[in-house]
């Protein structure tokens, strides 16, 4: 009787041990559990846990455990083991990101996969390895503009205007078109139109139907063929701590990537339609930006954002050609 007790003893102890064995992943971002950017993750850590490779990834919405703006620091030292995050929020300490927010770089979704796939992000990536940093989703987002009294398609119709802009880059952009500036969170828009202190807007096709300005404006111009706003949001991972996993939960880990990618690109463009839909439902006007447009708000767009990127980080002009080369 001892010996058998013993025996189930050692049993519990290895069974134990064997469960212990899992390793653990912490993924921390800003959004609530409804975002696309929580779905994405969520979906990662729901394929990796069917592959059963003793891989675990318990996720951190809602900023609850780093702050939205104070994740990468953490990620590059090991601290944090994933995120999903706008890169530009890095780029006080590596201004090239800052040309993953920049306006005109992107034209639409389509173009944002093959930006994805070209010379640029490789340089970027290079520079998030320099970090122990890597990309497991890549991802952008779209945006748009939205008018108190009247449409914004093109630079001539920001005269005048005092406009929240979704960015620095934008920001001095919007200034070159005349506009006067209000610098605020995306939450506050809704109140500065309805208080009269805004005319216009400028941030993301979520936020504006999260936030209700359909309520305030006369004209949306959403993404569509042609976009100014997108921003890259990827997941990424510590690199050290994905180059530690064996090769089992790495395949898990890679395959389940490959799928949320996809979803990421498909929801973000639904994203941009429905935005469009639910503008159209409550009688704002819709108004959408012509290729000529696009091209005149680059071209003030070389002359303000991308020549304070320049002087701001001189090698940045090989990468900022890097990006507008791909067609």
């Amino acid at each position: 009787m001892k010996q058998r007790t013993a025996i189930l003893g050692a049993a519990v102890l290895l069974g134990t041990a064997g469960a212990a064995s899992a390793e653990t992943l912490r993924l921390s971002h800003q959004w609530s559990t409804q975002d696309i950017r929580h779905q994405v993750a969520q979906m990662i850590a729901d394929d990796v846990a069917a592959a059963d490779v003793d891989l675990d990834i318990r996720i951190f919405p809602s900023a609850s455990l780093f702050k939205a703006r104070e994740q990468y620091t953490p990620l590059s030292r090991g601290q944090l083991d994933m995120t999903v995050l706008p890169l530009s929020y890095a780029g006080g300490q590596r201004p090239a990101y800052n040309l993953t927010l920049m306006p005109g770089l992107v034209k639409n979704h389509d173009h944002a996969a093959r930006l994805n796939d070209s010379p640029f992000m490789e340089d970027i990536k290079a520079t998030l390895a320099e970090d122990d940093v890597v990309v497991l989703v890549d991802g952008y987002l779209a945006g748009g503009f939205a008018g108190k009294d009247g449409c914004i398609t093109g630079p001539d119709d920001m005269q005048g205007k005092q406009t929240r802009a979704a960015g620095k880059a934008f920001e001095q952009m919007l200034a070159g078109a005349g506009a006067s500036i209000a610098s605020m969170a995306s939450s506050e828009i809704y109140n500065a139109m309805q208080t009269g202190v805004l005319d216009a807007a400028n941030t993301s096709s979520s936020s504006f139907v999260s936030y209700r300005i359909y309520e305030q404006v006369a004209c949306y111009t959403p993404p569509g063929e042609y976009a100014l706003w997108f921003m890259y949001q990827p997941l990424l991972m510590n690199k050290s701590a994905y180059d530690a996993l064996s090769d089992e939960q790495r395949a898990a880990l890679d395959a389940a990537a490959e799928k949320a990618e996809a979803f990421y690109l498909e929801e973000a463009k639904k994203e941009d339609a429905e935005s469009r839909r639910v503008f159209q439902e409550n009688g704002v006007e819709i108004a959408d930006m012509s290729a000529e447009e696009f091209e005149a708000w680059r071209a003030l767009a070389a002359e303000t954002s991308y020549k304070a990127f320049v002087e701001e980080l001189p090698e940045g002009q090989a990468l900022l050609d890097k990006a507008l080369a791909v067609e």
